[in-house]
């Protein structure tokens, strides 16, 4: 009960069958400690029949889950519902979704989870799971830059209507978005729906061991993947690239470095993640950025099997990567070797 809860975001563009995704979820007995927070109950098919309420805008679902809408601010109505949570008018969940709108940006949304005093103490950031429509999604990250932001910053990409799409074009879609988010796991939903374990992951949010800390490996011949970039006409200018540095690096050199390029250039550099090998530490630090904000550092138990070196991947939108790649080998350079 004491421990943070973990929070996921669901979002994608309008017609991306989030809501379709929302739906199977909430009917799941897996998300029976779940809590979710929704826009509106109109839009999700929650059958009024068949719900207990419990307290205002809160309702219960035959499966256990929490439902309830988000009427004006998103910290106001999470403080509310752990507040309810504590004074046992609701169940005990011990796990939040939060469905974005179709058009929102899901970078504030984290930035209020990470910085609102009351919910940093209460809770923690989970994954971010957005949802792509295999039939229209060419021409939507074309013309639209949230579409292209929201794949950006994602852990899961779940390609949906690919029941409804040619195999080659889900195959193109597949590495469009790789090259939008190299990060990301990628899971397909046609005409069978998907468990709600492979939607979450494991519950131990960002910050935990696990596949969501795993980086790129090198490319075919074991070339580095040092510098991958978007093909040309990638939407919005948004591309990847990994960083890989072979020696150990101080770390508060470090820390300043990347607080200094976040501070400047953040709304440029929408996700920064992987592992940094610190001098003087045997386990591997966490580092995990989205835009503004950076998580806080997190050692791993220990190294990946035959890896003991710093492996960074950066998404980044209308940024040269060898301009950050220059950047922090100088920054390393000069601060190390400065006099005391």
């Amino acid at each position: 009960m004491n421990e943070p809860i973990p929070v996921h975001l669901l979002t994608g563009f309008l017609g991306s069958g989030k809501t379709t995704l929302l739906n199977h979820l909430l009917k799941s007995p897996e998300f029976a400690d779940c809590a979710v927070l929704v826009n509106e109950f109109g839009e999700v098919g929650v059958d009024h029949h068949l719900i207990e309420a419990v307290q205002g805008e809160v309702v219960l679902l035959p499966s256990g889950c929490i439902c309830c809408t988000v009427r004006g601010d998103l910290a106001e109505a999470v403080r509310s519902l752990h507040a309810q949570r504590d004074a046992g008018t609701v169940p005990a969940f011990r796990r939040l979704v939060i469905e974005t709108t179709g058009l929102a940006d899901p970078t504030p949304v984290l930035s209020t989870l990470m910085h609102e005093r009351v919910i940093r103490h209460h809770f923690r950031v989970g994954s971010v799971i957005t949802t792509v429509d295999a039939v229209n999604a060419t021409d939507t990250l074309a013309r639209f830059p949230e579409a292209a932001k929201q794949v950006a910053v994602a852990d899961r990409l779940i390609v949906t209507k690919t029941d409804l799409a040619a195999p080659e074009a889900v195959q193109a879609l597949r590495e469009r978005l790789a090259c939008l988010n190299a990060l990301a796991v990628v899971h397909e939903s046609g005409g069978q729906a998907l468990a709600a374990g492979a939607l979450l992951g494991d519950e131990g949010g960002e910050g935990s061991a696990g596949a969501r800390h795993a980086v790129p490996e090198r490319g075919p011949l074991g070339v580095h993947r040092s510098l991958v970039q978007a093909p040309p006409g990638a939407p919005g200018g948004i591309g990847s690239f990994a960083l890989e540095l072979e020696h150990g690096v101080d770390w508060t050199v470090f820390g300043v470095w990347l607080s200094l390029l976040l501070h400047t250039h953040g709304q440029r550099v929408l996700r920064v993640k992987g592992l940094l090998h610190v001098q003087g530490a045997e386990r591997p630090v966490v580092v995990h950025g989205v835009q503004h904000l950076i998580h806080p550092p997190e050692h791993l138990p220990a190294w990946p099997p035959g890896e003991r070196r710093s492996r960074l991947v950066f998404i980044t939108q209308g940024i040269a990567p060898d301009l950050i790649r220059r950047s922090l080998a100088a920054f390393l350079h000069t601060l190390s070797t400065a006099p005391a």
